[in-house]
């Protein structure tokens, strides 16, 4: 028997050496697909005019673009940093929210491209139309630098995001196993208010969205309103996605309706309140900087509906905190 089942043994690769591997190239993957984004932004630092055409607004303001491009630098960077910590022994010593928070904002920033780009495509190539928010005189970039960038945020995402996910699995697992009827109630109202308050918030940015993702120009700019192409409308419709994912992410996880598992309403709330969030952030943000085109200048219309869609980003977050800091403490306390 000893001879025969040797054999096996070594043939047979154990499951944690398979997790290990896979571990690794997910790993390289991550960190490989940065390396085209970073090589042009620290060009653009540089003041190389690669895959930026002539006319491009972009060449107006040089001072403020390197200090975008740096700022995006450390952001893509950090890429590489979270997938060393998922895949190194000192990532597990490194306090949960030191972690968990550059993940909700990578993973609310990369999942719209990673969705969005492709249903982009994919209405393309059934004749969609495309704009890639230029100016009269010009567009932003050359076509190829958005299939190289987005085709690398894309890998990031889906390596960075398994990532994740397996090491969240081996953490905090324990966290969201079961249904969500069998969860226990909150111990406060608490997470019911943050709950209501992300759904009531979110039911303007959705509206909005939703109008725009069919054809209304209600608080668009000029600019936006002759720009829309069929890029504009798949965007659009991709925030409506997010928002509807957030609430109803929220909602499950605080009234316990259903027999759903836990980790599908926490994966919809961890996804919708990123994506919801850090791109209403991102965009109200941006509105900040100065426009030279008024027509371009975002309305108060717009500038509301992302500061709005952020905060109930923001509130379904918190849900989602207060709902796994519950977990294990009831956990703990078992």
């Amino acid at each position: 028997m000893t001879q025969t089942a040797a054999p096996a043994s070594r043939t047979a690769p154990r499951p944690a050496l398979r997790s290990g591997r896979l571990r690794r190239v997910l790993r390289a993957v991550a960190v490989v697909s940065c390396l085209p984004y970073l090589t042009l932004k620290i060009a653009w630092i540089g003041g190389s005019h690669l895959g930026i055409p002539e006319g491009s607004p972009l060449l107006d303001h040089r001072a403020s673009m390197a200090a975008a491009n740096s700022v995006t630098v450390l952001m893509d960077g950090a890429v590489i940093v979270l997938a060393l910590l998922l895949t190194r022994p000192w990532g597990r010593r490194v306090p949960a929210w030191l972690l968990v928070f550059p993940m909700w904002v990578a993973t609310g920033l990369l999942t719209p491209i990673m969705t969005g780009y492709p249903l982009q495509l994919l209405v393309r190539a059934f004749g969609g139309s495309v704009n890639h928010g230029g100016s009269k005189s010009g567009p932003f970039l050359d076509e190829w630098v958005f299939g190289v960038v987005y085709t690398g945020f894309i890998l990031q995402g889906l390596a960075l995001g398994t990532l994740f996910a397996l090491y969240a699995r081996d953490r905090w697992g324990h966290t969201w196993r079961g249904p969500v009827r069998e969860l226990p109630p909150p111990p406060a109202h608490a997470r019911r208010t943050l709950a209501v308050a992300a759904a009531v918030l979110a039911l303007f940015p959705l509206t909005l969205h939703l109008l725009w993702a069919c054809g209304a120009t209600t608080g668009l700019n000029s600019a936006r309103i002759a720009d829309r192409s069929s890029d504009f409308y798949v965007l659009e419709a991709t925030d409506v996605a997010f928002l509807a994912a957030a609430v109803l992410g929220a909602l499950s996880l605080t009234f316990r309706r259903g027999g759903l598992p836990v980790k599908l309403p926490l994966a919809l709330a961890w996804l919708g309140s990123g994506a919801v969030a850090c791109w209403g952030g991102w965009l109200a943000l941006a509105s900040l900087a100065g426009v030279d085109d008024i027509t371009r200048r975002p309305t108060p219309v717009m500038n509301l509906t992302y500061a709005v869609q952020m905060i109930a980003g923001i509130l379904v977050a918190a849900v989602g905190v207060r709902f796994l800091a519950g977990r294990a403490e009831r956990r703990t306390a078992s």
